[in-house]
């Protein structure tokens, strides 16, 4: 690798990243702009909004869902902090329907729609390989917004249909990262990846920016069945424009240039495999794809304990009410939305101007990722009743986080683009499991609701982050894998 002075190369050797796959010259004749591949991004960023607007206003609307007198927690509150004092008397909409549903039950509910999700990762990513990704893709935000169009009538059915339909909307979620990143291993130019899947994947960092706060609203002022109806609506008038304008391969598209088809194609014709069968042992035994397990684990435990208890943190510990903790509640994820897009551009810019290597880039956007976030959430355990800067640790913590798309979170691209959605599938699969089990060891560990059982839950989550940041340093791989390729020559990405 050469360094950014331009100093001498070292070395070449079987794990090194060789010369880059294609000239400035080329490069520089096909732009970004609206470009097919760009497009695509851009719409995949809607599709993604949507997914994860559609994945999290039920944690709010439940609120309003349920009878106050059945669903009193059974955690208490210290208020160790001072209540925070509220300039806004405007009544509430009381007319929305009620259900008598115990903090068990809701449990259920909730945690529902991750044993759907779950089941669909790697048959997702299978399909994809085998089928292409928009059709998957989309029928899979597509699903997810029809049965969020029906939730109101099976909660009315009873308990049962509701959990049922938000374990279907799993399934309809659970193939739709594996899809994506197989569109983009027929799309992204090695040197252009981080830009165009941070783009992407961005739209889920904003889809939570805005529906949880907007979710509160509509309960507030409207009706809790609106939160529903607004957010389905939205996903199945983005589904026509997904199938309208996208294609699997840039062969395929009608509207590309030949000039950026000629550049995606000659791009990665060294890096895709034409072989029919899926390599699954050597893929089960390679320890690159174990880094990426790991790393994926340990971020998303972070994540989605963050996800569910940081709104019970700011009302419990913090003491913040309703309306102020869902624009708090959704502000990290707004750090996050902007951490991802700027740290896509800064690893390709690394990459491409730089010449910096691939794994290079990928372990040091990854240790950014989850060490930082490891540092500030144990530091907002310690901010006592400090109200601004235990916001500010914790917001800081989760934009951090964000950087992890430009580091792990897209390395299955870069060691077996052919594979990338059946990777996808199986590091995702495991990242679900904290979905499940990391709120639930959060909450029993926050039974008195202190300020010292909060420390524990940070103390936890900032363990298995800095774990899987280690791991993915030690282990972790830039350059496409021998059993991913029909020969055994290697590529630089």
């Amino acid at each position: 690798m050469r360094g950014p002075a331009g100093g001498e190369a070292e070395p070449e050797d079987d794990g090194a990243d060789r010369t880059p796959l294609l000239g400035e010259s080329q490069r520089g004749t096909v732009p970004a702009c609206c470009s097919a591949r760009y497009n695509l991004a851009l719409l995949a960023f809607f599709g993604f909004f949507v997914l994860y607007a559609l994945r999290v206003n039920l944690s709010v609307a439940l609120v309003d869902m349920v009878e106050t007198n059945v669903s009193l927690a059974k955690n208490t509150t210290s208020k160790v902090c001072p209540e925070h004092s509220s300039a806004l008397s405007i009544p509430r909409n009381t007319t929305g329907k009620k259900y008598s549903w115990d903090a068990d039950t809701q449990g259920w509910i909730l945690g529902s729609f991750f044993y759907g999700y779950i089941i669909t990762q790697v048959p997702g990513g299978y399909l994809a390989s085998k089928v292409g990704g928009k059709l998957l893709l989309g029928f899979g935000i597509l699903g997810t917004a029809v049965f969020t169009l029906f939730t109101p009538l099976a909660a009315d059915l009873g308990v049962g249909y509701l959990i049922a339909v938000r374990a279907l909307e799993g399934l309809g979620e659970g193939v739709t990262f594996p899809a994506m990143h197989a569109m983009w291993s027929s799309w992204a130019p090695p040197l252009e990846r981080s830009k165009l899947l941070s783009i992407s994947y961005a739209g889920t960092q904003l889809g939570t920016v805005v529906s949880l706060p907007l979710s509160g609203f509509i309960c507030y002022y409207v009706n809790w069945i609106y939160v529903f109806y607004i957010f389905g609506v939205f996903g199945v008038l983005w589904f026509f424009f997904w199938i309208w304008l996208v294609s699997d391969t840039p062969e395929t598209h009608r509207r590309i240039s030949p000039t950026e088809k000629e550049y995606i194609l000659s791009s990665l014709k060294s890096q895709l495999s034409t072989q029919k069968s899926v390599p699954w042992e050597p893929m089960l035994k390679s320890l690159p794809v174990w880094a990426i397990v790991v790393a994926h684990f340990s971020y998303t435990w972070t994540f989605y304990t963050l996800l569910t208890l940081l709104p019970t943190y700011m009302k419990e510990i913090l003491q913040f009410d309703a309306q102020e903790n869902g624009l708090l509640s959704a502000l990290p994820y707004f750090g996050c939305w902007l951490f991802m897009i700027v740290s896509g551009q800064i690893a390709d810019c690394l990459r491409e101007k730089w010449n910096f290597s691939t794994i290079f880039v990928r372990k040091t956007f990854t240790l950014i990722g989850m060490i930082g976030p490891a540092v500030f959430l144990v530091a907002a355990g310690f901010t006592g009743c400090d109200d601004a800067l235990a916001v500010a640790f914790l917001t800081i913590s989760t934009s951090l986080g964000g950087c992890c798309t430009s580091g792990f979170g897209i390395n299955h691209l870069d060691i077996a683009p052919s594979y990338a959605g059946i990777l996808l599938g199986i590091t995702n699969s495991f990242a679900t499991i904290p979905g499940m089990v990391g709120p639930v060891i959060g909450k029993s560990l926050t039974h008195d609701n202190t300020v010292g059982e909060w420390q524990t839950v940070f103390y936890i989550a900032a363990s298995i982050n800095l774990f899987g940041a280690i791991f993915f340093t030690l282990f972790g791989s830039g350059e496409v894998q021998d059993w991913a390729l029909n020969d055994r020559h290697f590529h630089r990405n």
